[in-house]
């Protein structure tokens, strides 16, 4: 019994979307085929959509073991309204096996190789795709995704930097993997991390599904990634912080703001510090036990706060 216990853990703890209820809304599903492998993603159209418009687009990444179809499930129901309230696509691709080439290799699923699967290749086709047939705006595309999706974010920032106006991980930092890369344009990055978070540590060290449990890759902590892109973004001058009013004070945690707003190409480097928080989408859901992934914030919508930041920002 307990190895079962252990196994049904490590199957989902990194789910965004652990439930099994159909998605609550419409989602148009289509392919494409990338090296002979054909992937799949799913494509929100707010109600106002309108080809002729430019709409900007967010991609939107499911966490390890998660699946696209159910991002917004996880969020407790808050992207997709976020998303149509400021007249956004969305697009929830959908990993092989679940996971994304993130730039690690520890946490991948047995026999998986990532020369094998391009998923790099895969997102950039999925935005061709989008302003090629649906018009959209590629001067506003973006990216966001929690823990495997958060670190898949970070790695477009690096990789696909001329594509992107900005990136939003959740619950992800730079692993030490991408740690010698750097973007070729200044980009806009917002990190929305917990401090608590019990398997992406806030101050940096090992990825772990346990204590005791192998490693999963190593990574910066998210002071030093701040810092990293600071120096990339070329951001000069001090922070503004900002300590939001505690909303709900029982949930047991707190929310700082800290932005660098000074930076070439009138990119922004802010770092969303939720004191208290776990490996969790702030205003999301409890997808898991607080023993095994922490506290959700419900402090802030961190779909509306990261969709806002997004808006703020496009490449010329």
């Amino acid at each position: 019994m307990k190895l079962f216990r252990v196994v049904a853990v490590v199957v989902t703890v990194l789910l965004l979307s652990a439930c099994e209820r159909p998605s609550p809304v419409n989602l148009q599903t289509e392919m494409l085929e990338i090296d002979g492998v054909e992937r799949t993603y799913h494509i929100y159209f707010p109600s106002d959509f309108n080809e002729t418009d430019a709409a900007p687009l967010v991609l939107a990444l499911h966490g390890g073991g998660g699946r696209g179809i159910k991002f917004n499930q996880g969020t407790a129901n808050t992207f997709i309204p976020a998303a149509e309230s400021r007249g956004m696509v969305a697009v929830f691709p959908e990993g092989v096996d679940n996971q994304w080439c993130d730039g690690r290799f520890e946490h991948l699923a047995e026999g998986r190789d990532c020369s094998e699967i391009d998923d790099l290749a895969f997102l950039e086709g999925i935005v061709d795709q989008m302003v090629a047939e649906y018009g959209i705006d590629p001067a506003r595309v973006y990216a966001t995704g929690i823990s495997n999706g958060g670190f898949m974010s970070v790695r477009l920032a690096l990789e696909l930097t001329e594509r992107l106006a900005a990136v939003a991980p959740v619950t992800a930092q730079l692993s030490v993997a991408l740690a010698e890369q750097e973007p070729d344009l200044p980009i806009s990055i917002m990190i929305v991390n917990g401090t608590d978070d019990p398997l992406v540590p806030f101050d940096g060290g090992d990825v772990k599904l346990f204590e005791s449990g192998r490693s999963r890759g190593e990574i910066l902590s998210t002071d030093a990634t701040i810092e990293r892109f600071r120096s990339y973004n070329r951001c000069t001058g001090s922070a503004e912080i900002i300590d939001l009013p505690d909303s709900e004070p029982e949930d047991g945690t707190a929310v700082q703001i800290e932005s660098y707003t000074n930076c070439a190409d009138n990119a922004d480097v802010v770092l969303v510090r939720v004191e208290g928080g776990g490996h969790t989408w702030p205003g999301g859901q409890q997808y898991l036990s607080e023993a095994l992934v922490g506290v959700v914030s419900q402090e802030i919508n961190a779909s509306e706060l990261i969709l806002d930041f997004f808006l703020k920002h496009e490449r010329d």
